[in-house]
């Protein structure tokens, strides 16, 4: 059963992990987050651990299309040592769907004025 959005980081991190590992599961990758992940070395294995795994600490951001949110996914993956990576997505429940916005290193991001969460060149 989908839960009405926003919701507040402890219900995103729990249903992000229920879609997540859902075997159900579709992956949507804007081409903003395959730029970074490849700009940053870093795989699809990874993205998927960390919104398994992962964390919401922050309230989300609205998206684009109205009635829908985003959410930044922190944690640390195999791929990123001893660094966390952020996982900005847009969950849509019912069709058990997570697209990718774009993926950080916290500790760059956590060092820069603004916000990636701001992005909406590409929803």
């Amino acid at each position: 059963m989908a839960i009405l959005e926003p919701w507040l980081p402890d219900r995103a991190t729990s249903r992000i992990r229920s879609i997540a590992r859902d075997p159900r599961l579709s992956l949507s990758y804007r081409l903003h987050a395959r730029e970074r992940l490849a700009e940053r070395g870093l795989v699809i294995s990874d993205i998927l651990h960390a919104l398994k795994f992962g964390n919401v600490h922050q309230p989300p951001k609205p998206a684009f299309a109205p009635g829908t949110y985003r959410y930044r996914v922190d944690c640390k993956t195999p791929n990123s040592g001893s660094r966390s990576i952020g996982v900005v997505v847009i969950p849509a429940e019912a069709e058990h769907l997570l697209k990718v916005v774009t993926v950080m290193w916290i500790d760059e991001f956590e060092r820069k004025a603004g916000s990636i969460m701001g992005v909406e060149d590409d929803e």
